[in-house]
Formats: structure tokens, sequence, C-alpha cells
């Protein structure tokens, strides 16, 4: 059936969905601008929420088959992958004939991260699906500008913290392992890797220094697949990092996403945390 594809009318969004709020926030936003919206939700990631009042259905992650045809049963052309999965073994998977077919075509274990989600989008596209960012569907608010999004400012003593964290997170995403790193006081307390930038700031705080905090740097990958998996920071972000005794978030202005600007703003004011948009060059 690959290049199979309703015609005419978009039809309803697919969505992909994962963890965290980002999949509930294009259900959201689907719903403000009168589109219909199918969720195929993957096992164990996904939350309930997400698929509370919206069409829907469940699926384990290797079942690449009944993957495909729910979504074309139900008239999907147009589809996003929104939302944090937890990266798991081969076996772990139980992949069934098609997702073992895309597996040896690709090499599972030869890819990073962002090697695989790329590889999973020109799969997509093949099938007839048409792909669509997270970032396409947002309004511009989802997006950081360059600059502090609060009240609260970086201090300039942080910036050389700042830089160390763009150099190291560069030298990360061009391994394909990770997005962000903690970085304080010229030290790097933390880099992101299989457990995500949650994981990475909870650990952190049993590593922080004394003096002043550190800071989270969170930039995307040099030439990640834009579609999918694009930095993302949202309240519990700030909230982690504040219990991290973090001074502040930096992020790649324009090309992060953010989940819930003013909650975010209002979270990182309280906690006298900044969280600001920097320019980083491709």
């Amino acid at each position: 059936m690959a290049g199979s594809r309703p015609t005419g009318v978009a039809g309803p969004l697919g969505i992909i969905a994962g963890g965290g709020d980002l999949p509930r926030r294009l259900v959201e936003t689907c719903r403000t601008q009168g589109r219909a919206v199918f969720v195929l939700a993957l096992e164990g990631e996904a939350e309930p929420a997400t698929i509370e009042g919206v069409a829907h259905a469940w699926c384990r992650m290797g079942a690449a088959a009944k993957a495909l045809k729910l979504l074309r049963d139900n008239g999907v052309a147009e589809l996003v992958i929104a939302g944090g999965v937890r990266r798991p073994s081969l076996a772990a998977i139980r992949p069934d004939w098609r997702c073992a077919k895309f597996f040896a075509k690709v090499g599972y274990r030869l890819l990073g991260d962002d090697g695989l989600l790329s590889a999973i989008a020109k799969e997509l596209e093949i099938e007839g699906f048409r792909l669509l960012g997270a970032h396409q569907l947002l309004d511009e608010r989802a997006s950081v500008p360059e600059g502090p999004l609060g009240r609260v400012e970086p201090r300039a003593d942080v910036a050389s913290d700042i830089a160390r964290g763009i150099e190291i997170a560069r030298a990360l995403g061009a391994l394909d392992v990770g997005q962000a790193v903690v970085v304080q006081q010229g030290l790097v307390l933390g880099v992101e890797a299989i457990e995500g930038t949650d994981a990475l700031l909870r650990r952190c705080a049993e590593l922080r220094r004394d003096g002043p905090g550190g800071v989270l740097v969170k930039i995307e990958k040099p030439g990640q697949e834009q579609r999918i998996d694009r930095p993302t920071v949202g309240p519990l972000t700030v909230r982690l990092a504040a219990e991290a005794g973090l001074q502040g978030i930096a992020v790649a202005a324009g090309s992060t996403l953010l989940l819930d600007r003013d909650e975010v703003i209002r979270a990182a004011d309280a906690a006298g945390l900044f969280v600001v948009g920097v320019p980083v060059t491709p």
C-alpha cells in the first residue's frame, strides 16, 4: 500500500503521540481551528489525558503494520509525531514484519535518536503521508524569541556558562547523543543522553557545587530533522531547573518549542530564574 493516501480535503490530522504535554497541545490547537484529529497513542508513553474526547487508538511501538493500517483507516493524510518516547532495546520493541523490514533497511542499533527519527520520517513519506512539524501547527507564542522571556535576566557572569553549554551541546548533537547540558561555573555537571532533559535536571540536583547556580542549555542537533523532536521547554522544565538550584535556562531562539508561555514566565519569575532565547548559528 506504499504511496496510497486520501486525496482532496486534508482530513483529520494524525498525531503519533508519545509522552508529555505537546500531543495534547496539538489536539487543543486542532480543536480551536475546527480540524478533526486522530491520535495514535503509543502504549507505555502517551498519557491518558491526550486522547480524551478525540478519535484514537492505542498501539505498541513495534506494531508498524497495525499503526499504518489504523492511520489509513481513519483517513489520515497529514501526520505529526509529538511527545517524548523512551528508546527501548530491539528485543523490547518486539517488531512485527513491517517494523523488522524497516530495521533491516536502516540498521536500528547503528543509528542515534535523530538518525532513527529521520529514517522514520522518510519511511512515512514513502508510505504516502505528509509529515508536519509541531512548530508548523502551533502559533507563534510556542516559539522562543531571542532575549529573556520574563523579568529575570541572566547575570553577566553566566554568559561564559551559556557559551560553554552551547559548545558542549553542539558536540553532543554532532554525535547524535542529546540536546541539553548543565554547566555551573565552567564545570559540566551533566549531559543529556537517553534519559531525557527532565531526568538530566533531576540528576544534576545532586551534583551542584557551592556558589552561583548553573544553567541548562538546550539546542537542536546540527542537521537535525526539524519536524520531529525539536528542543522543547515547559513549566516542568522550569520547576526542575529551580529544584536543581540553577540560575536559569538558555535555549536556541527560533528553534525551540515553548509549552504554555504564560505559565513558564510566571513560574520562572516566581523562582527568580531566567529563561532566555540565545542566537545559535546552524
